[in-house]
């Protein structure tokens, strides 16, 4: 069986971009919980949630069995070219950091729109009709930033960049996810496939993931873990909720309660011979959930599927079918 490597994300313990966390759960505690509950990588987290200094930020993680720095979540908001400098140049500071603290493996600057911060957007996510996206003026735009700091990253670091559809941003639904990668450098900017924003994004709750996942095969390079309460999803549309009343009823649960295939996601990989990290990230508003308790859960889900992480598992489903 290939090694199946799990890392778990600070938004699993409430720390989400443009949300108050003056009642958060510090780093050094989150970081703590992450070994615990049996995970040995993990992501950023926002800017000056973790230390800032490459030499400290390392010894936290080093402390700590070693995790491994998979990457860092930096949004900016592409259709307005007047934000692309300044984005740029966050995201060379933070990748700077994160590859300061590589350890085994070169992290990924996760990039993505400023998500959560378009009104009608928000409003529109899980359910967003072709007419509410972007017009070839602002594609032209948008593409043109996101290669402009993918390019930026990798000039100053080294570092590959991946971006990460989301709800609540102006890539969330298959087709813009199409159009973004049609119109960016494939060898600059590949995607993080997050299971439980995708499916989200598709406004249906039953989906071939096998099929979803092999429509972006050549740009796929990390995976985060997440999973999709159905009926929440289903409320969302029915009473129009916005992004975030959909996350405050419980939108992503924990891992195996929702409605995402884990098992085939598991299978496709290990026929594609994945050997990188798979990052958890149950999203969670400041103060909701058991985060501790959930990651605990979350990591015996994964090892109660982990069988299905095999080339002869994918070759037996396949003949299943």
């Amino acid at each position: 069986m290939n090694e199946l490597l799990v890392g778990n994300a600070p938004c699993s313990w409430g720390t989400l971009e443009h949300q108050d966390q003056s009642q958060g759960i510090p780093s050094t505690q989150m970081l703590d919980e992450l070994v615990e509950t049996g995970y040995t990588g993990t992501e950023l987290g926002d800017w000056g949630y973790m230390p800032t200094d490459p030499v400290r930020l390392s010894e936290e993680l080093a402390k700590r069995n070693h995790v491994v720095m998979l990457g860092a979540f930096v949004p900016v908001e592409l259709k307005n070219p007047l934000a692309h400098a300044e984005g740029t140049a966050r995201a060379v500071k933070t990748a700077r950091l994160i590859a300061a603290a590589a350890t085994t493996q070169a992290p990924f600057l996760v990039l993505a729109d400023d998500n959560g911060t378009d009104p009608r957007r928000t409003k529109l996510a899980g359910r967003v009709p072709p007419s509410a996206g972007l017009n070839k003026d602002e594609w032209k735009t948008f593409a043109g930033g996101a290669d402009r700091v993918a390019r930026a990253v990798f000039d100053e670091t080294g570092l590959r960049t991946v971006f990460h559809h989301h709800c609540a941003g102006y890539v969330e639904t298959p087709d813009e996810i199409e159009t973004l990668l049609s119109m960016t450098n494939p060898e600059r900017l590949g995607l993080v496939f997050d299971a439980g924003h995708y499916v989200h994004g598709t406004g249906l709750e039953e989906i071939d993931l096998v099929a979803a996942l092999n429509r972006f095969k050549e740009r796929i390079w990390y995976i985060h873990l997440k999973d999709l309460e159905p009926n929440v999803a289903r409320r969302t549309r029915e009473e129009e909720w916005d992004y975030f009343t959909s996350m405050r009823n419980g939108l992503y649960p924990e891992l195996g309660k929702g409605c995402v295939d884990f098992p085939a996601l598991l299978r496709w990989l290990a026929a594609r011979d994945y050997k990188g990290y798979m990052l958890v990230e149950q999203d969670i508003l400041p103060g909701m959930g058991t985060p501790k308790e959930s990651a605990r859960r979350n990591r015996e889900y994964i090892g109660s599927i982990a069988a299905n992480f095999t080339k002869n598992s994918y070759q037996l489903s396949a003949v299943s079918y």
